[in-house]
């Protein structure tokens, strides 16, 4: 079968919308889809690494970067499935930070024959509460200016209090990270609000997978690597414990001198172990398959 080649980027159009994307390298699909404090440039040191042995598809969601949006209702994992068919994509491996992981995991619940592979980085599950006390005090502190600051449209603080609650860690010295992550994370952030944040207002809405995935961890037969930063929050970390008790075929890695983007913090470790798990896998395992 001849190589497919793909657009370096461009726009797939979705229900009500266009996403951007960008591709590089060729081989089994890769797709990395970004936390909600940044947008595609977050993956920027994964691609060189994962593109000489992969083809790798990294995209702005919806309301993100430079996607582009109506005010509707839509469905995230819907987009992701829009963007595979766009490119003539089977099946891919989905790599997903915060709220990407979350909808990577749900994109591998609703289209299970769309996912060879998932990787879950410092994330959540749809459907799942944290219990109550276990965010200490200085975080709750943290998450309630934020959202303060969200809601008085003060863009620019609500930005560096996510790069001080996500970068550097709820209970971490403020600057703890690396300045230049710091930075980055601030502009992409920044960004979003400015760029974004009316569409919320006026009705973009993500619908939510329904029933939600917290009670079908067991339905994932797709093997998953999940990410732990234990300077994150400790929500992550409670549920990765879900995650790996529930899911049949689950590798769990921690990072204790990282908090909420290690692939940004550690990116050498993180390329590292992200290879080791995508090249593990046979090649079958991005062939087409009936759908279930």
């Amino acid at each position: 079968m001849a190589e497919m080649i793909y657009p370096t980027s461009g726009y797939a159009l979705v229900q009500g919308g266009e996403l951007y994307y960008e591709v590089a390298g060729s081989g089994p699909a890769v797709v990395l889809v970004h936390a909600g404090i940044a947008d595609l440039r977050m993956w920027d040191a994964q691609v060189p690494a994962l593109s000489e042995r992969f083809c790798v598809v990294r995209f702005d969601c919806r309301g993100f970067g430079r996607s582009r949006s109506e005010p509707v209702p839509f469905s995230n994992r819907q987009d992701v499935v829009a963007l595979l068919d766009h490119l003539g994509i089977a099946r891919a491996a989905l790599v997903g930070c915060s709220r990407g992981g979350m909808i990577a995991l749900d994109t591998a619940l609703e289209f299970p024959e769309r996912v060879a592979a998932l990787v879950w980085v410092c994330s959540g599950i749809g459907g799942w509460w944290p219990p109550e006390g276990i965010a200490p005090p200085e975080e709750v502190a943290l998450i309630e200016a934020m959202e303060t600051a969200e809601r008085a449209g003060d863009h620019e603080r609500t930005a560096a209090l996510d790069v001080r609650l996500w970068v550097d860690g709820p209970l971490q010295p403020e600057g703890r990270a690396d300045p230049e992550v710091r930075r980055q994370v601030y502009a992409m952030a920044l960004n979003n609000y400015r760029s974004h944040a009316h569409l919320s207002a006026l009705g973009l809405t993500p619908q939510p997978l329904d029933p939600p995935a917290v009670g079908r961890l067991a339905e994932l037969r797709m093997p998953i690597l999940a990410f732990v930063g234990l300077l994150d929050s400790a929500e992550t970390a409670a549920a990765a414990e879900i995650l790996a008790r529930e899911a049949p075929d689950v590798r769990v890695e921690i990072y204790p001198d990282a908090a909420h983007l290690p692939n940004m913090e550690r990116p050498e470790r993180f390329n590292a172990h992200l290879l080791g798990f995508l090249d593990g896998l046979p090649d079958r395992a991005f062939a087409s398959v009936p759908a279930s």
